[in-house]
């Protein structure tokens, strides 16, 4: 029989692997409305995804927490910000799925986790352990790589990379939960949202008036969509130590990478596999140093919640 413990990791596992999962086989919903302008889709989704998350607050009955925040000016710059890094990261990745450059987009969520190191360095001062010196040169050299062997700097991967670690470096100190994060960064840009796709589908001719009955319902989904996995993501992480979430969430990018050669039809030549493999061998090195592997081992593995 389970102890509570073993059965809230096990839980805590099976939530974060959906999430990540769910954020994995995201290519495959952009790509089913890929005819709708990667900035409709932004809009749509934002909107949707505010909608679907306050019909969620309503139901729990969690509103104390607005009344402060809405009380707080630093709260609303915070949030505003966070929230535009969002719509910019939303806006890249969806154009990734619809130019055909999924195989880039994976490897911006593969950098991510060196570009937080980087961050913590520069932003928050943290020192740099010798294996992360490492990780950061090795990634650095996969990127030089991919410039030079393609001819052109990968600018999708490291738009990507660097606005989610920026979101993640300043959710960090922020004191809401992922759902609460999302209604309050939602709702402080729903002024430029709301009517930005309102006039759009007046007199640009946008998706829910032109689009047929198939495409308004994929697009009104896209507000469950968003929210759901942040919902497991959450749950997942209260449960799970952070060691255990860093290495789930290499299944997005993985997955992402796998649908861009098996279902899209994208190349992914030597060339390119090199410039990976300088990417995955820094992965590895943080991850190892991370859980307390080998002699490069900058601290131990943490303990799980009780």
């Amino acid at each position: 029989m389970l102890t509570q413990s073993s059965a809230e990791r096990r839980a805590g596992a099976l939530y974060a692997t959906g999430a990540f999962v769910a954020w994995g086989l995201f290519p495959l919903y952009f790509h089913f409305i890929k005819h709708v302008p990667p900035l409709e889709v932004v809009l749509q989704r934002s909107v949707w995804s505010l909608l679907f998350v306050l019909l969620i607050l309503a139901w729990r009955g969690q509103w104390a927490w607005l009344r402060v925040s809405l009380s707080k000016g630093r709260q609303w710059l915070l949030f505003s910000v966070t929230g535009s890094l969002v719509m910019c990261n939303w806006f890249v990745y969806i154009y990734a799925v619809q130019s055909g450059q999924v195989v880039e987009a994976s490897l911006g969520y593969f950098i991510n986790p060196l570009v937080s190191v980087l961050l913590g360095v520069l932003v928050l001062k943290e020192r740099l352990q010798p294996v992360q010196k490492v990780a950061v040169a090795l990634a650095l050299a996969g990127v030089v790589w991919l410039t030079l062997a393609t001819g052109r700097l990968p600018w999708v991967a490291l738009v990507l990379a660097c606005s989610f670690g920026l979101y993640g470096l300043l959710r960090k100190t922020a004191p809401l939960g992922a759902l609460e994060g999302l209604a309050l960064e939602s709702l402080l840009l729903a002024p430029l949202t709301v009517p930005a796709l309102l006039w759009l589908q007046a007199y640009g001719g946008g998706a829910l008036v032109q689009g047929p009955a198939s495409l308004v319902g994929l697009l009104l989904l896209s507000g469950p969509l968003t929210a759901l996995p942040l919902l497991m993501f959450s749950a997942g992480a209260r449960r799970l130590p952070l060691s255990t979430i860093g290495m789930l969430q290499y299944l997005s990018p993985t997955l992402q990478l796998l649908l861009a050669v098996f279902v899209f039809g994208e190349a992914f030549q030597l060339q390119r596999l090199v410039g990976f493999v300088f990417i995955w061998l820094a992965l590895a090195l943080v991850s190892a140093s991370a859980l307390g592997l080998g002699p490069w081992s900058t601290r131990p593995l943490p303990t799980p919640p009780a």
